[in-house]
């Protein structure tokens, strides 16, 4: 009997990952969790889960979380950070950070996988963005640039990886107001929010917090990332969540 398959998954403390983390444990993989700071807890007790340390903006915690890692299946880009408010009001130092982990740090997980996947001939990567990336909302344009980039990237590379039977599938949720991704994103907001866009502001926030219309949930987004992993037939974009279907 073959051992059971390998996935690591990026930013599991909380959310999306968390769940992913979890999805993968009960269908009987091996899984890798990832994140800046591990925390036992979170996940069950198990023999088959693993929990490493890993920055995706630091190129020497990417290497030693691969060094530990070992041989793995599949990857899945989930770590990310999310802004919310006026443009002109975000220090560009905030921008870069976004980006930093967003774009740029998927970027550099999918680099250092490659190779390993190339030498086998197999493996899947999976990169995690969002809807927004389809129909853009107002006062997301900072994040919603660093989750496009990723998707024209992941299109790109795949044609560069299928001669080497490599997969890559993008995952895209919608809003998922039951997350911590609305704190997070309310924590990088501006300091102030400038008077001209306060009632604005609002009106969005509450929008985007609003369960009383489709929504997506965690599991949506498990679920969704298991069929990139598992279905050798699956698309490349698969939406997450009843909103996020119905902008498909």
């Amino acid at each position: 009997m073959s051992a059971p398959s390998t996935v690591l998954i990026t930013g599991c403390s909380s959310g999306f990952g968390l769940d992913i983390a979890r999805h993968f444990l009960e269908k009987g993989w091996r899984v890798i969790a990832t994140m800046r700071t591990p925390q036992k807890d979170l996940l069950p007790e198990s023999d088959a889960l693993r929990i490493l340390a890993l920055d995706v903006t630091d190129a020497e915690s990417i290497r030693r979380c691969f060094e530990e890692a070992g041989p793995i299946d599949a990857l899945v880009n989930n770590a990310g950070i999310g802004l919310l408010g006026p443009l002109e009001e975000e220090k560009i130092d905030t921008v870069r950070q976004i980006f930093e982990t967003n774009t740029f740090g998927t970027i550099a997980m999918t680099q250092a996988v490659v190779p390993q996947f190339r030498a086998r001939r197999s493996g899947v990567i999976v990169n995690v963005t969002s809807s927004v990336t389809l129909k853009s909302l107002p006062l997301l344009s900072v994040y919603t640039g660093s989750k496009a980039a990723v998707n024209a990237f992941t299109e790109s590379l795949a044609l560069e990886l299928a001669p080497f039977d490599i997969r890559m599938h993008l995952v895209l949720p919608g809003r998922a107001p039951g997350t911590s991704f609305g704190t997070n994103a309310r924590k990088l907001m501006a300091e102030k929010i400038p008077e001209a866009y306060q009632d604005f502001a609002q009106s969005v926030f509450s929008a985007i917090q609003d369960t009383s219309t489709p929504v997506t949930y965690s599991e949506d987004v498990a679920e969704a990332v298991w069929t990139a992993v598992t279905k050798t037939d699956s698309p490349m974009r698969i939406p997450a969540g009843a909103d996020a279907m119905a902008l498909s």
